[in-house]
């Protein structure tokens, strides 16, 4: 028997799965305690995966501000001069870490708070998973092009491209790793 929201399986593996929703209001069907039992260990699952969710993005943030600290090290040896005073040498890597944001988010690190002043986190820690990963291949690979002794301009058009092309193959994965419809059925 099929029906929208209950899927009948035999053979082995087989069962009747329903769409939580519908597993919910079975469970209250059977008994009010049932539903209680259900529902409690329905949000614990729940806790457990948003909490793997965010270990992933703890994950990819200390990946990022650990490549962070590559690229420092790429513009304190290329781009600093041992001349400059403190305030230039601050500008130059405030110059640097701007042009990842433009590159990666569009906009600056001020233009992202003027444009959320209620937020009490910066534009890196609002990020998502895959803007993080994006933004720690940014890091390395601009460590390398200051290395090499490319200008800003081009390493920004080179930085961009390759932006793109990752966020697109990411996105990708992203998708193509959601479930199936139908696959937010719960065995009954």
């Amino acid at each position: 028997m099929n029906a929208i929201g209950i899927v009948s399986k035999a053979g082995r593996y087989g069962g009747t799965y329903a769409h939580s929703d519908i597993a919910m209001s079975f469970a209250t069907w059977i008994s009010p305690e049932f539903q209680l039992y259900i529902m409690k260990d329905y949000r614990r699952l729940k806790t457990d995966e948003n909490s793997r969710l965010s270990l992933n993005w703890n994950l990819n943030r200390e990946i990022s501000k650990l490549n962070y600290k590559i690229h420092t090290d790429a513009i304190k040896e290329k781009l600093i001069p041992p001349e400059l005073t403190p305030a230039q040498v601050a500008y130059t890597y405030a110059n640097e870490a701007d042009m990842l944001n433009v590159v990666l988010f569009g906009k600056t690190a001020k233009q992202w708070k003027d444009e959320n002043p209620t937020l009490n986190e910066n534009m890196r820690d609002a990020a998502t998973l895959n803007q993080l990963l994006v933004l720690a291949n940014l890091e390395s690979y601009n460590a390398v092009l200051i290395n090499q002794g490319k200008e800003q301009r081009e390493r920004m058009e080179l930085l961009r491209q390759l932006a793109v092309q990752q966020l697109q193959t990411l996105e990708m994965v992203s998708l193509n790793n959601l479930p199936k419809l139908g696959t937010d059925l719960q065995k009954v």
